[in-house]
């Protein structure tokens, strides 16, 4: 299985081999769009910046598709390609929350078929602490790759899927819920058409992943918190957020317990958007 991170160090030393990555910066928080201008301000050398909502989703489509629609294949290859990654060629993503926003990179394009993709662990946060410099302004047109896409390869949920309950569902899945664990009581809701949570769906809030460097826990501590869920390695269950973003952490972060995850795409802001759709709030499933 390919590793789901990588260090800075480790990724220093295979920036200066014969086959160096491509590096992507995927600043964007929800509530700042100013990731670019973040990016401008320091960004790891080389890398190319990835505007989330333009290149790793399509237009929100509220109960059709949520708040970030997965892309279609052939745009995000026109994406992959602009980035200048080819076949066979290690990625590294990264941003500089925990990974929160760059975990949708790594899920997308292992979905999409590309197979060695790295989360640079700590973000750009360890990477400074590593003692490495940083590139400021505009990183300049990559050159073009020419990465075929397939799409698929990692294992999706749909909205009805999710309505259906864990008796109708696939090995009778669980249903995690990954937001804060405010907005998954319906105490706040900053975006989303109605506060509260999908009924059935436990609180497993994607900030208890890292520690306090933004750093994975380990695969011991990740795997006693999944265990402690009553998930077995052979499950398989389904994990959502708002709208796909922080939930595909929650995948990479089940990957390196040993654990499978389905993403639903649409989360929250999928479900939240259709009226016919049950929401609960309060702290229980």
């Amino acid at each position: 299985m390919t590793a789901v991170t990588i260090t800075a160090d480790e990724l220093a030393e295979l920036m200066l081999s014969s086959t160096p990555p491509v590096v992507l910066d995927v600043r964007w928080q929800l509530g700042d769009d100013r990731g670019y201008e973040h990016y401008l301000d320091g960004h790891v050398p080389g890398s190319v910046f990835v505007d989330l909502d333009a290149e790793l989703a399509r237009p929100p489509a509220g109960a059709a598709g949520g708040r970030h629609p997965l892309p279609d294949v052939a745009e995000l290859q026109a994406a992959v390609r602009r980035w200048g990654i080819d076949d066979g060629v290690t990625v590294v993503p990264y941003d500089d929350i925990g990974n929160l926003a760059a975990a949708r990179a790594w899920w997308l394009l292992r979905w999409a078929g590309i197979a060695d993709v790295r989360l640079l662990d700590g973000g750009l946060g360890a990477w400074r602490t590593a003692g490495f410099r940083l590139s400021t302004g505009d990183g300049g047109t990559p050159r073009v790759g020419s990465a075929t896409l397939t799409g698929g390869e990692l294992s999706t949920a749909t909205i009805d899927e999710v309505a259906a309950g864990p008796d109708a569902r696939s090995g009778g899945a669980a249903l995690l819920d990954v937001r804060a664990p405010e907005r998954y009581r319906g105490e706040v809701e900053p975006i989303d058409p109605r506060p509260g949570h999908i009924p059935g769906a436990v609180s497993v809030p994607t900030g208890a992943n890292i520690d306090d460097n933004g750093r994975f826990r380990s695969a011991e501590e990740l795997r006693e918190r999944f265990s402690a869920l009553g998930i077995a390695a052979d499950d398989a269950p389904i994990v959502y957020c708002g709208s796909g973003v922080n939930a595909a952490h929650t995948v990479a972060a089940m990957e390196i317990a040993g654990f499978r995850a389905r993403l639903f795409p649409g989360s929250y802001s999928q479900w939240s958007s259709d009226p016919d759709r049950e929401v609960r709030t309060g702290a229980q499933p």
